[in-house]
């Protein structure tokens, strides 16, 4: 291999004000090109470094051809994303169970008084924030689809077990061990599909997989409405309990699924043969980020204490995980309070959840297709969100369907969450950096959705000016810190072009997969 840089390694670091794509697969002809063989950087622990010795390997490959990427990312779609989306549709279906259950007496008959119903739906986030660090560190530590089908059969076992709670204190039990197990899922699934994609297909795949949120609502309102058609003389169960009967069978079954198919990362995916693992390593090596490293590097602690990206991320997603709260818990009663029949409600809160899926997917669209669009893409969806959200709170109580509508919007909100799970997965390098970002964001955001729940109060039905309020003073809050991320990426790649000129794609592969952070990785610059 020559050891001048080839046209296509001039290309890939040309870089102006923004960033270049950090992959060496050429956008309009799907080719990955040579690179120059970068010399290593310190002595590389492979035992711990995943993927690094495939990586190696692939650099004395012959080229990615346009057919073998296509092949290798349609597995992958294939294969990956079906669990992804499944897993994380379950999840928030389990989740907001409650939010059906409370359509069919659920408050009633366990006796829930006051505040009660409130902290029910709040206490899964309790679980959720003690769990979610360590299960992230599970699951780079230990093969992932062995983990993440553990926590998967015990959340769906907990699900199950709800029918037999008879009072507050426990369904307070259950709601707590219930989080613990659901938090293996998105924080892992955030750091798991950069293990599989690049840094431009990336934030299609996280869109997708995330809409699973409206694809578990859609599920859950026409299965509520399915629930009501039972006549109140069956002799059965209360109509309440069908649903987590339901749920907690079927993530129990889904459990063996995923242990099965899912692998631990491409280096070991047995739908792909022996040189589309090398290729397929490759790849995800332009992220600049590696794939996971099995040892907590401490100095990747401070690193993460002192990144202005994370404190921006904590702050925005903690205002975004008020309203959240809000939508995931009270969806129901609070479209049920305008006026609406129990079961023209579960239809009527379905088109909320189809919105957010659209939102995704076009979201995903745009940033596949426009570079550096991620944040403004995310600054659109959450402006719909602001303007919805004062509609709510200010549009006279007549207006019903006007009000319904700007409901259905705040949907939207999704985007900018997903976004942000994409700036931890494509502009944060270390593995310990990364895990610890992620589980800051995801403290945020349970923070946030223990605060939502409390915003809404049912003396103020049907206008609910707490619960609007809130969505619009979280909405803005996240508007404002989208702006600054973006600004604060913006100029820090422009300083780094200027002190170290255009960046050394080979370099900072090779940085990458040695599992250094981005502020070690000189030729590291970040995606917008």
């Amino acid at each position: 291999m020559s050891t001048t840089s080839t046209p296509a390694l001039e290309r890939s670091s040309s870089v102006t004000t923004g960033t270049s794509y950090s992959t060496d697969i050429d956008k309009e002809k799907g080719e990955a090109r040579h690179l120059d063989i970068p010399e290593p950087i310190e002595e590389v622990d492979e035992s711990n470094n995943v993927g690094y010795a495939a990586y190696k390997e692939g650099l004395n490959h012959e080229e990615i051809t346009a057919a073998q990427n296509r092949t290798i990312r349609w597995r992958i779609d294939l294969v990956i994303m079906p669990i992804f989306l499944i897993t994380q549709t379950l999840q928030f279906l389990d989740k907001t169970a409650l939010n059906y259950a409370n359509l069919f007496g659920f408050q009633k008959e366990l006796g829930l008084v006051g505040k009660e119903f409130n902290w029910l739906g709040a206490m899964v986030y309790f679980g959720y924030a003690l769990a979610q660090y360590p299960a992230q560190i599970l699951i780079g530590k230990y093969p992932a689809q062995k983990v993440l089908a553990a926590a998967v059969f015990i959340w769906g076992f907990t699900v199950l077990t709800m029918v037999w709670c008879k009072n507050f204190q426990a369904a307070m039990v259950n709601r707590f061990f219930l989080g613990m197990f659901e938090a293996f899922v998105s924080p892992c699934l955030t750091i798991m599909t950069g293990w599989w994609y690049t840094r431009q297909e990336l934030p299609l795949r996280q869109f997708l997989w995330y809409s699973g949120l409206g694809w578990g609502g859609l599920i859950g309102s026409y299965m509520s409405t399915g629930i009501s058609s039972i006549s109140d003389n069956y002799p059965g169960p209360a109509k309440w309990k069908y649903i987590f009967y339901i749920l907690g069978s079927v993530t129990m079954a889904w459990s063996v699924v995923v242990f099965f198919a899912l692998p631990d990362s491409p280096a070991s995916a047995r739908f792909l043969n022996p040189e589309y693992r090398i290729l397929a390593v490759r790849r995800v090596a332009g992220n600049q980020l590696g794939i996971k490293n099995r040892k907590f590097k401490k100095e990747h602690v401070l690193v993460a204490a002192t990144d202005p990206k994370i404190i921006i991320l904590f702050v925005s997603v903690f205002a975004a995980a008020i309203p959240n709260g809000v939508l995931s818990n009270f969806s129901s009663v609070i479209i049920k309070d305008m006026g609406f029949s129990t079961t023209k409600t579960t239809v009527l809160k379905s088109v909320g959840d189809i919105i957010q899926i659209v939102a995704l997917v076009v979201g995903g669209i745009i940033t596949l297709n426009v570079k550096n669009s991620r944040l403004m893409a995310a600054t659109l969806a959450n402006t719909i969100c602001v303007v919805s959200a004062a509609c709510m709170a200010y549009l006279p109580s007549h207006l019903v369907w006007q009000r319904l509508v700007c409901f259905w919007l705040v949907n939207c909100q999704s985007v900018g969450f997903s976004v942000g799970l994409v700036m931890v997965s494509s502009n944060m390098g270390g593995y310990t950096h990364r895990t610890i970002a992620s589980a800051v964001i995801f403290t945020a955001y349970c923070f946030g959705n223990v605060a939502g729940p409390f915003v809404v109060k049912q003396s103020e039905a049907p206008r609910y000016h707490s619960a609007t309020a809130g969505l619009l003073a979280g909405y803005s809050v996240k508007l404002i810190c989208q702006i600054t991320l973006f600004i604060y990426m913006f100029i820090s790649n422009k300083r780094r072009n200027q002190k170290y000129g255009a960046p050394d794609m080979a370099k900072s592969m090779e940085a990458g997969m040695q599992d250094k952070t981005e502020w070690e990785n000189k030729d590291f610059r970040y995606v917008l």
